[in-house]
């Protein structure tokens, strides 16, 4: 067994991806405690642990190594734009083939991926061993999280009233005040006094992040499974998808990579441009679709894509800086 995790780490696939394929073939088999409301549901337990999340992830933001990194603005701007501009309008131009059609939940879903920050962990992990500008990657990851919060709902607000039959824009907002912003605020004020505590226990917070975001996931397909929503879509279509998010994954990868040649960076800084611009958070999409989709049974179908593109991405980043590595050494 322990052969075979190590087999699978040098591929990209830990056991994290593992777990969530568990919690889906959980829900898909014993949906019952997902669907429970008392006493206490873990959908309750999974808002909470939401709040959590981000006030551990403003714990761990220095005010002062942020205002250091933005020395680098032209490669931040060329990140952040790739992240929130670009990535939304390419999957927005595909709209048109799915508009009234079965797949148009799953469309919804490819876009909410493409709407959301990028990830921060793996793209400093991966940026480290194809030896990049790690410092940027860390600024320019925690940076794109903290846009996320405003950018991701502004772009999926735009079409979410189609796909839930409602969209309340001063309900979401104080959610998400309440949720999400609040609590990065809350941590980046205490950065100075806890700061410390929140990196020495880092691997103890990063179990905490992910038993929220399986719970999450658990929850969001118990919910999904129970409506028979996958029903409608056959095997093919969901290999399909999974075609279609790599095709995603080195569509942005080559024109990322283009645009970080025209601007000359250097080589350390065109794959830290690579990799944050490539990138998408499966921990920002998860907690985020709780206050976005929230009370909506659609929100498995729409976390399905970027589950698939977070291993996806996982799998190809490692192989592609693995050999960055490789070529640094000759």
């Amino acid at each position: 067994m322990k052969k075979l995790l190590e087999v699978l780490n040098k591929v990209g696939l830990d056991g994290f991806i593992l777990m969530i394929g568990s919690m889906i073939l959980l829900a898909y088999f014993l949906p019952q405690p997902g669907m429970i409301k008392e006493p206490v549901s873990l959908g309750q337990i999974a808002n909470i642990g939401v709040s959590f999340i981000f006030l551990f992830y403003g714990l761990k933001l220095s005010i002062e190594k942020l205002k250091v990194g933005l020395s680098n603005w032209k490669m931040h701007i060329i990140v952040q734009l790739t992240t929130f501009l670009f990535f939304p309008l390419l999957v927005l131009a595909f709209r048109p083939f799915f508009v009234k059609t079965d797949l148009e939940l799953l469309w919804l879903g490819i876009f909410f991926l493409a709407a959301l920050p990028s990830t921060v962990s793996s793209s400093v992990v991966m940026i480290s061993i194809a030896k990049g500008n790690v410092p940027a990657a860390i600024f320019n990851a925690s940076i794109s999280s903290l846009i996320g919060v405003v950018a991701t709902p502004l772009w999926i607000g735009l079409f979410i009233a189609s796909a839930t039959g409602s969209f309340d824009v001063s309900d979401i907002v104080l959610k998400l005040v309440l949720q999400v912003l609040l609590p990065v605020i809350i941590g980046i004020s205490l950065n100075s006094r806890f700061g410390n505590i929140a990196k020495k226990y880092k691997k103890q917070l990063k179990y905490f992040d992910q038993a929220i975001i399986l719970t999450i996931i658990y929850t969001s397909f118990c919910k999904s499974f129970s409506e028979h929503l996958f029903a409608s879509f056959s095997a093919l279509e969901l290999a399909g998808l999974a075609v279609g998010m790599m095709a995603l994954f080195f569509t942005v990868f080559f024109c990322v990579g283009l645009l970080s040649k025209w601007f000359g960076f250097s080589n350390e800084d065109r794959i830290t441009v690579l990799f944050c611009g490539s990138k998408k958070s499966l921990v920002h999409g998860t907690v985020m679709s709780k206050v976005l989709f929230q009370h909506s049974t659609i929100t498995g179908i729409v976390l399905l894509p970027l589950m698939l593109y977070h291993a996806l991405q996982l799998i190809a980043a490692s192989v592609i800086a693995q050999r960055m590595a490789r070529r640094k050494e000759v």
